[in-house]
Formats: structure tokens, C-alpha cells, sequence
């Protein structure tokens, strides 16, 4: 499979679509998993979502059970969700609050810290203090818990040194989850992610979102050199306002930060342009244009920050053909549902641009799991990131495949590279597509 994977990526045509290949084949995906969502930082939840020792939350993506808990210290750490006993998990739901880390199947009891408390007769030369849960890198980014499964996690702090000035002024330590929405979309989680790179869908599928949201190209994607006077001005403004706005992007394309204007009027993502909670905001901005900080991390979350509330996105691949998406509206801990704000309202815009998109993507899928489907090139205007985000995931992916295939990649076998004169040929059907 290696050799298949690098011939494809060197068959790709620059500006255009992948082949159909990446978006249903099992092996891929696998590979997927393997290169991205097992070796890179991955957005998990608010803090919030954790406000007292014994909190916890569980998150599963490929075959990897993870529980994330707010420990006696008031510290959050992230567990693999396995007893050290007999491998049992702990937590079974996927959310709750437990005063001791409790195995259901023989007790065996660990603080929340990880440290092993209690384990009935396991003999004199049992050493508790060899036994304690297996730990999970994870970080609180200003109010975000981020995980990372590999052994060595890559670099957490640049990230973390950009992000935190956009992120201060929201305040999100003291926000509290005021609705959750869980959907899965029939669509590779590649799928979903170029569907949210671009707006050039967004006036024939997004009523709602239009409202507030501008469909201009630069909105979605920004160069250095490509940034027009009006959000130039926006940023000035913004600077003047304290708040940090600056176009902002990693040197590989994998994260993204600025705080863009919304539609002329427009304050907030509701119907009416309205802030949707008007006095108890989350956050300190009191600058009403402020517009929305735009906020992106692959491969697992996108997130809009507003002077009023704010709404996180965290993307976890399923299956080659299915993705879940779960969106969170935060707003201040102090905010009374029905005297504060309205939850229709707050949410409107988002769960139904949600189920928009959700259609758009398994629309996507079903077309790209027909054999007849050859991959077409890129609007150089409207899908600049969706471009920028194809590159990044096939730089990536070609430079992890010798680590995720090291056997393949020594054998003494002539790897099934395309040639120049081949680059452009479609590439043989590796599987069908799932019925």
C-alpha cells in the first residue's frame, strides 16, 4: 500500500481536486488515522466543559479510547481510557463525574491524577506506583484542551504563542457549553474540511449564514499580498480596539488566525445580525464591529470567536465515508438561558448552515464514489485554501508514509512512483467505493 499511496500523490495535478482513491478506500484512511489523528495535536473541548475536579469527558477516534478529566488540583490531563489491570475501560459514558477513576470490572481505583489508589489482592510485590494509567499529552490553549496520541508530540508551543493573544479577550475560561450538536456526515473527513475551506458554495446553500457572513473570497482565504483596503481598515480598528486581528498563518498551511469583518451591520451569526446575547457577553470586547475571529487547526477543529459568544468545531473521521462533527455555542457562565439569551436564537444560523453543509458533503461523497469521477481543478479565485489545505494534507502524508510503512519503504522493490511523463494519467481503482 505504501507504493500504492506515493504513486498517487505524485499523480496528483497541481490546483485540483484528489483522486476519488483518498475519500473511500480503507487502506487510506487507515493511513489517514495513522499520519494525522494518532501523530498531530488534536482539539478535543472547552475547558468549561470540565468546571469541577472529577469531570470528564470520553473521545474515540480509530481504535483509541481516551478520557480527558479535570483532576483534585484543578488541573485537566488526558488518559488513555483502558484499565492496567485486564485493559477494561473506566469511563463508560461519554461524559460525567467521577470522584475516583473506577474500573467497573475489578475496582481497581485510581486517583484522578492517573496515580493507582487501591487494587485488592494483587500480592506482596505489587508496586501500585508501576501501574498508574497511561497517559496522554494534553494542553490548555487559553480554554481549549488539545490532545496528542503520538509518543513524541510535536511542537504545541509556537501554536499556542500565536493563538493566545486572538483568544484572550474571549474569556473562554469562564464560559460554560449553552448547546452541543453532534452530527455524523456521509462524507470522508477530507470532505468536510474542503467543504468549510471555501464559500464559493455558500450563496446557492447558506441562507442563513449569508446573512452575517461575507462571501468575499479574501474572507475565506488571505495572502500577505492580497488583503484589500476594507480589511485592512478592519484591522487597524480592531488594533485601536486592543483586540489582536493580524492575518496570521502557519509556514505549513496548518493553522489559521484573523478577525474579519462581518456583513456591513452585522454584529453576530444570528437571523437579524443582532449580538444574540446582548448584555452577558463572553468575553471583554466592547468594540461591536469587532466582527468574527476566524480560527482553523488541522485536522481536527475550526472555531469563530465573536463579541458575544463563540462556537468551536471539532471533526473526527469514522470510516472512509463517514465523519462526525460536534459544535459547541459558548457563552458566559453567568448567562441565564430565556433572561440572557434566547437558544433558538444563538443557534439557529449554525445548526441549520450545519445541516447545509452536511448535505453538501454527502452530495460530494456520493459523486466521488462513482468510477467515473476524475478529480477538477481548483477556482484560483474562490478555492484558494481548499487548495491550500489538499497541499498540506499530501506534503504531510507523503513525508509520514516511510514511518508508517518503514518495511515497505526498505524493501529491495522499485517503489510504483509516476514518472513526468505519467504524473497526469488517472491511476488505476484500488477498491470500490462502499455500497
Amino acid at each position: 500500500m505504501y507504493q500504492t499511496t506515493k504513486k498517487l500523490l505524485a499523480q496528483r495535478i497541481p490546483e485540483h481536486a484528489l483522486q476519488r482513491t483518498f475519500y473511500t478506500d480503507v487502506d487510506i484512511f487507515k493511513q489517514d488515522l495513522e499520519a494525522f489523528y494518532f501523530k498531530e495535536w488534536l482539539f478535543i473541548t472547552p475547558e468549561c466543559e470540565l468546571p469541577k475536579p472529577g469531570d470528564y469527558i470520553t473521545y474515540t477516534v480509530g481504535d483509541y479510547n481516551i478520557m480527558v478529566v479535570r483532576g483534585a488540583d484543578h488541573e485537566v490531563r488526558a488518559f488513555h481510557n483502558t484499565c492496567r489491570h485486564r485493559g477494561s475501560v473506566i469511563c463508560k459514558k461519554e461524559k460525567g463525574t467521577m470522584p475516583k477513576l473506577v474500573c467497573p470490572y475489578h475496582q481497581w481505583t485510581y486517583e484522578l491524577d492517573g496515580s493507582l489508589l487501591w487494587a485488592r489482592d494483587m500480592g506482596a510485590d505489587f508496586d501500585p506506583k508501576e501501574h498508574g494509567l497511561t497517559t496522554v499529552h494534553c494542553r490548555n490553549l487559553a480554554g481549549l484542551i488539545y490532545i496528542c496520541l503520538a509518543d513524541e508530540a510535536p511542537n504545541f508551543d509556537d501554536f499556542a504563542a500565536v493563538t493566545t493573544p486572538y483568544l484572550a479577550s474571549h474569556d473562554l475560561k469562564n464560559a460554560k457549553v449553552a448547546y452541543e450538536s453532534r452530527i455524523i456526515e456521509k462524507g470522508n473527513w477530507k470532505l468536510v474540511w474542503e467543504n468549510n475551506r471555501e464559500c464559493y458554495h455558500c450563496s446557492a446553500n447558506h441562507p442563513s449564514l449569508t446573512r452575517t457572513f461575507p462571501e468575499d473570497p479574501r474572507v475565506s482565504f488571505l495572502g500577505k499580498d492580497n488583503i484589500p483596503d476594507y480589511i485592512a481598515e478592519h484591522f487597524a480598528a480592531c488594533e485601536a480596539a486592543g483586540l489582536t486581528a493580524q492575518f496570521m498563518v502557519a509556514e505549513d498551511g496548518q493553522y489559521r488566525l484573523s478577525r474579519m469583518p462581518l456583513v456591513k451591520g452585522a454584529k453576530s451569526f444570528t437571523m437579524n445580525g443582532e449580538f444574540a446575547v446582548p448584555q452577558k457577553r463572553l468575553g471583554n470586547i466592547t468594540f461591536e464591529t469587532a466582527g468574527v475571529c476566524n480560527k482553523f487547526h488541522y485536522p481536527s477543529t475550526w472555531a469563530y470567536f465573536l463579541p458575544d459568544y463563540c462556537l468551536t468545531f471539532r471533526v473526527t473521521p469514522i470510516s472512509p465515508t463517514e465523519t462526525e462533527l460536534v459544535t459547541q455555542w459558548l457563552v458566559n457562565k453567568d448567562a441565564q438561558e430565556g433572561v440572557d439569551y434566547d437558544l433558538k436564537q444563538l443557534t439557529e444560523v449554525w445548526i441549520a448552515t450545519n445541516d447545509e453543509d452536511r448535505r453538501v458533503v454527502e452530495d460530494n461523497q456520493l459523486g466521488v464514489n462513482s468510477p467515473a469521477f476524475k478529480p477538477g481543478p481548483y477556482s484560483p479565485l474562490h478555492e484558494i485554501s481548499v487548495n491550500a489545505f489538499v497541499d498540506w494534507y499530501c506534503d504531510k502524508l507523503d513525508a509520514r508514509l516511510p514511518e508508517l510503512h518503514p518495511k515497505s519503504h526498505n524493501a529491495h522493490q522499485p517503489d510504483m512512483i509516476a514518472t513526468s511523463a505519467d504524473a497526469h494519467s488517472e491511476p488505476e481503482v484500488i477498491n470500490e467505493p462502499p455500497r
